[in-house]
């Protein structure tokens, strides 16, 4: 893979914690590449060590040794403030629980990247209301999250996801909290997403969530134990 095409490039990544008189190796020296454009599932039982390295690649931890390079910068060794300029322009979170804020309409949390960012209040309208359609909520706009369903909540945090841009979309259990029709209807939302070639990385522990990426990565005791491509996705 050149390096033109590495979104992502891990080198002996650790994340070690102190627990006690213990140390407890969540990520254990993990090396893994991903394309620009890839849709991949990362996996593993409770402890396999998967929501640590979620955490590494989101920038919302810092790891213990190793190297991990994002779209070209090394982002194992940088500061708080600098942390969160990455995460503002580089990655787009969607999360189980959705993180919306309440009082704000689905617009107004769909738009709360660019006002974090310092992005004008036009083109903030703009951004918003394309992201929202591609999730298929343009109606939605100016309800709060208590007058949407769970599916469309999960929109409005996918369409906030998307709204910066960015280099990578990172969703930790997108569906966890859906039934089965809605987790479906999300899932189709990443496929279209992954169509239009934004690049994927899924958390999950659901293995009909994992067999719809293209590639899945298994962990167990924060190594990775196999690492497969999904040509045929369900």
């Amino acid at each position: 893979m050149t390096a033109a095409a590495t979104l992502i490039r891990i080198r002996g990544l650790e994340r070690h914690f102190r627990v006690g008189a213990e140390t407890v190796r969540a990520v254990d020296g993990i090396d893994l590449d991903i394309a620009r454009g890839e849709y991949a599932a990362i996996m593993g039982a409770s402890g396999s060590g998967k929501s640590t390295l979620m955490n590494l690649i989101g920038c919302l931890d810092t790891p213990t040794g190793g190297t991990y390079t994002l779209n070209g910068t090394d982002v194992a060794d940088l500061d708080d403030d600098a942390l969160a300029g990455i995460r503002n322009r580089e990655i787009g979170f969607v999360f189980q629980t959705f993180n919306l804020l309440p009082r704000l309409t689905a617009a107004q949390n769909v738009e709360l990247p660019l006002v974090y960012g310092g992005v004008g209040a036009g083109e903030r309208r703009e951004r918003t209301a394309a992201a929202l359609a591609q999730v298929g909520l343009t109606d939605r706009a100016d309800h709060r999250p208590n007058e949407m369903s769970g599916g469309q909540r999960q929109r409005v945090a996918i369409a906030r996801a998307l709204v910066t841009r960015p280099s990578l979309i990172l969703a930790d259990e997108p569906t966890g909290n859906l039934d089965s029709v809605t987790s479906e209807e999300i899932m189709a939302v990443f496929a279209d997403l992954h169509a239009a070639g934004n690049t994927l990385v899924v958390v999950t522990h659901e293995e009909d969530i994992a067999a719809l990426a293209r590639r899945v990565i298994r962990l167990k005791d924060g190594r990775v134990e196999s690492d497969a491509a999904n040509p045929q996705p369900v």
